[in-house]
C-alpha cells in the first residue's frame, strides 16, 4: 500500500483531497493511505517517521513556503517521494519555480477531481 502525504493548512482542502482520492475508481489510489500535515514543520516530522510515496504540497503554508521543503528533499543525496505542488499560484514563472525547486509535478487549484486522481495515478503506478 502506497502512502501519501498531504501538506495543506486548510482543513476544507484536506477533506476534499480525502474525500476524491477515497472514492477513486482506481484501486492504487483508493486504497492508499493518505496522512496530512498543515505545515513544514508537520511535514518534516512526517517524513522522519514515516515512509512516504508521494507528496501533494501546498505552496502556502504558515511557516513558510512549500518550495522549500521541496529543495531540502532535492538536496538530501537520498532517495525521496515524489513531489506534487499543488497551488493556486498558476503563473507560468509558479510552475517553473516548483520544478527548478525538485517538484515532479505542478496541480493548480482549483482542479477537477479527475486531474488530481490521475496525477496521483501515475505517480504511485511507478
Amino acid at each position: 500500500m502506497s502512502t501519501i502525504l498531504l501538506v495543506e493548512d486548510e482543513e476544507l482542502n484536506r477533506t476534499l483531497v480525502k474525500a476524491v482520492l477515497s472514492r477513486s475508481a482506481d484501486p492504487t489510489v483508493r486504497e492508499a493511505q493518505v496522512v496530512d500535515a498543515t505545515s513544514l514543520s508537520a511535514a518534516r516530522d512526517r517524513l522522519a517517521a514515516d515512509h512516504i510515496d508521494l507528496i501533494l504540497l501546498d505552496m502556502n503554508l504558515p511557516d513558510g513556503n512549500g518550495l522549500t521543503l521541496a529543495r531540502e528533499l532535492a538536496d538530501s543525496g537520498t532517495p525521496r517521494p515524489t513531489v506534487v505542488a499543488v497551488t493556486a499560484s498558476v503563473l507560468p514563472q509558479d510552475r517553473v519555480a516548483a520544478i527548478d525547486a525538485g517538484c515532479d509535478d505542478f496541480l493548480d487549484k482549483p482542479y477537477a477531481a479527475a486531474d488530481l486522481v490521475a496525477v496521483v495515478s501515475r505517480y504511485l503506478a511507478r
